[in-house]
């Protein structure tokens, strides 16, 4: 793909849920943006590579500073989650609860918030 060339957004998908009101509409269309530029403006392999380094980090850096790189990977998945969660079922959904689980406990041992 050239350099200058951009994604189409992906046809037959709806981006807003049907029906929905406070919250999760304010959140929704306020997501549109970010999420309508991360698929047509940055690579594909953009947003997993930075998550996967910032993960690593995590995992590597035993003190607060390990903490602070998992908080955007913790931010970005609980975004996702959250605009995705009325289209999942509750396989979908389990999975999603134990990744921010998983992410949140991390976090914590880094802080020293939990024995690790």
């Amino acid at each position: 793909m050239a350099p200058d060339s951009k994604r189409p957004l992906p046809k037959g998908e709806q981006f807003f849920t049907p029906g929905a009101t406070g919250l999760r509409k304010a959140v929704e269309q306020r997501s549109a943006v970010p999420m309508t530029y991360l698929f047509t403006q940055v690579p594909r392999w953009t947003a997993p590579t930075v998550l996967v380094v910032l993960l690593l980090v995590g995992f590597a850096v035993a003190n607060p500073l390990g903490g602070v790189a998992v908080l955007p990977v913790i931010a970005f998945i609980g975004w996702l989650a959250y605009l995705s969660w009325p289209s999942l079922g509750i396989g979908g959904k389990v999975m999603r609860v134990a990744m921010l689980t998983f992410l949140l406990l991390l976090a914590a041992t880094r802080f020293g918030l939990i024995a690790p």
